[in-house]
C-alpha cells in the first residue's frame, strides 16, 4: 500500500476484508490507536496487518491511522464490515459536520462519493496546512486532534444529534485541559511547541474565543461519555508528562481531574504509566521535541519530503534518467569535482524537464522550488548504476548493485 498514491484507500478495503476480529471492541482498538500515536496526535506507526512497500512517513501513518479508526469504529458500533456502507457513513458524517464549510471540502462532499474522494478529505484532515513548502518548513506537520474525529464519528453512529456541538465541545474540553495543565508546570520551549501544535489543529472552535476560566470542568464532569473523558485524561497525561517529570503540582492536578471524571488512582497511574513508555519508547521520532535550529529543521524536512518523492517515482525516474546520459554523466562527475556555470546550468534545466514528465515531482516547479535540487542532486546516486558513483564506498552488508539500490530506497 501507498498511502501517498491513489488508490489507497480501495487497497485499504481490500486488506481489512476480512480483518473483523482485528479489534473485538472499542477498549481494544483505543489501546492500539495510542500505541500507534495517534490517541496523542504523534503518528509513530501504523497497524502491522497494513503491508507498507516504504517506510511510511508521519503524514502517510497519520492518513492510515485515521483511516483505521474511522473503519473499525463504524465496524464495531454497526457490526458489519461492508466497505462501501463504511465510505457512506463517513461521507454522511463529515457533511453533517459541516466541515465543508471551513475548508474546500465542498466540492468533495457534493460530488460522487468514491473512495479517490474519500482520499482528498482525509488529506484535508491530516495537514494542518494546504501548502507543501509551509508543511514541509513546519516539521510538525498533521492534526494533533484528530482522535476528535473518531469521538465524534462514534456519537453519530449511535445516532447522536447536533454533532457539530459534540465536535465543538471535544475541542473546547481538549483545549482547555492542555491550557489548564500546562499553567501546572514550569514550562519550556517544548511545552510551547505542543500548545501551538494543539492550538494549530482546531477545526471548530476559535481559541481566541474561547474562556480558559476553570468552567470547562463541569461540562468534563457532568456532560461527557467514559470514551471521551479517557481520552481527555490522556490528553493532560501527555501535556504534563513530555519532560519526563511529574512534580507535587502537575501530580495534583492530574490526579484531581482524574478523580473529577470517575477514574480510580489505579486507572490514573496507568494512564501515566502509558505515556511515560511512549515517550521512553519513541521521544527520537517524535517531531516536536526536536530542538533544532531553523535552518537544519528546513534541510531535515526538505530531504525527507524529496527523499518521499525519490522513493515513490523511483521506476520512472530511472527510465527518464536513463534517457539523460548527459544528465548522469554531469551528475555523477559533480560527485568527484567542481562543475563550471553552464554545467551546473545544464543540469538545472535537464532536471527540470524530467520533473514535468513526473506529474509528482511538480514540487520543483514551483517558485523557489531550484533550492531543493542540491537535496536532490545528493539522494539520487541511489537510482544510478554503480559505474556512474566510482568512489562511493559501500556500506558493510552491501554486497551487489542490487543490494545497494534496494537499501538506498
Amino acid at each position: 500500500m501507498n498511502p501517498s498514491g491513489p488508490g489507497w484507500i480501495n487497497k485499504f478495503g481490500e486488506v481489512v476484508r476480512n480483518k473483523e476480529g482485528i479489534y473485538s471492541d472499542f477498549s481494544t482498538l483505543y489501546t492500539s490507536l495510542k500505541d500507534y500515536g495517534f490517541v496523542y496526535g504523534m503518528n509513530v506507526k501504523s497497524p502491522s496487518f497494513i503491508s507498507i512497500e516504504h517506510a511510511p512517513s508521519e503524514d502517510e501513518m497519520a492518513k492510515i491511522n485515521l483511516l483505521t479508526a474511522l473503519y473499525f469504529t463504524f465496524a464495531l458500533e454497526r457490526q458489519e464490515h461492508k466497505f462501501e456502507d463504511f465510505l457512506a457513513a463517513v461521507f454522511a458524517f463529515y457533511k453533517e459536520l459541516k466541515v465543508s464549510q471551513i475548508s474546500f471540502l465542498n466540492k468533495i462532499l457534493t460530488g460522487s462519493k468514491t473512495s479517490a474522494q474519500l482520499e482528498k478529505l482525509i488529506d484535508s484532515r491530516v495537514y494542518l496546512d494546504d501548502n507543501v513548502i509551509s508543511r514541509t518548513f513546519n516539521s510538525v506537520i498533521t492534526n494533533s486532534l484528530l482522535f476528535i474525529d473518531i469521538l465524534t464519528f462514534r456519537y453519530f453512529l449511535r445516532e447522536g444529534k447536533d454533532i457539530v456541538q459534540q465536535a465543538q465541545k471535544l475541542e473546547y474540553l481538549a483545549i482547555n485541559i492542555t491550557y489548564h495543565a500546562l499553567n501546572a508546570k514550569e514550562k519550556n520551549k517544548a511545552d510551547e511547541k505542543l500548545s501551538q501544535l494543539f492550538a494549530a489543529s482546531l477545526t471548530f472552535i476559535d481559541e481566541d474565543k474561547e474562556k480558559f476560566d476553570g468552567s470547562y470542568r463541569e461540562i468534563l464532569v457532568n456532560n461527557c461519555s467514559p470514551w471521551e473523558n479517557q481520552y481527555f485524561l490522556d490528553v493532560a497525561c501527555l501535556t504534563v508528562w513530555e519532560d519526563y517529570s511529574l512534580d507535587y503540582k502537575e501530580s495534583q492536578f492530574i490526579y484531581g481531574i482524574g478523580k473529577d471524571m470517575g477514574f480510580t488512582e489505579d486507572q490514573i497511574a496507568g494512564s501515566l504509566e502509558d505515556i511515560t513508555t511512549f515517550f521512553k519508547d519513541n521521544s527520537k521520532n517524535i517531531t516536536f521535541l526536536k530542538d533544532t535550529n531553523v535552518a537544519v529543521q528546513f534541510y531535515d524536512s526538505m530531504s525527507r519530503v524529496v527523499n518521499k518523492l525519490i522513493l515513490r517515482n523511483s521506476k520512472r525516474l530511472q527510465k527518464e534518467l536513463s534517457e539523460s546520459k548527459e544528465l548522469v554523466f554531469l551528475i555523477s562527475k559533480g560527485a568527484v569535482k567542481e562543475l563550471s556555470p553552464d554545467e551546473k546550468k545544464k543540469i538545472q534545466d535537464q532536471l527540470m524537464d524530467v520533473f514535468k514528465s513526473v506529474p509528482s515531482l511538480a514540487i520543483f516547479l514551483l517558485p523557489g522550488g531550484a533550492v531543493l535540487l542540491p537535496i536532490f542532486i545528493k539522494l539520487i546516486p541511489a537510482l544510478l548504476p554503480s559505474s556512474f558513483d566510482e568512489n562511493r564506498v559501500a556500506k558493510k552488508g552491501e554486497n551487489t548493485e542490487k543490494t545497494n539500490y534496494k537499501k538506498n530506497l
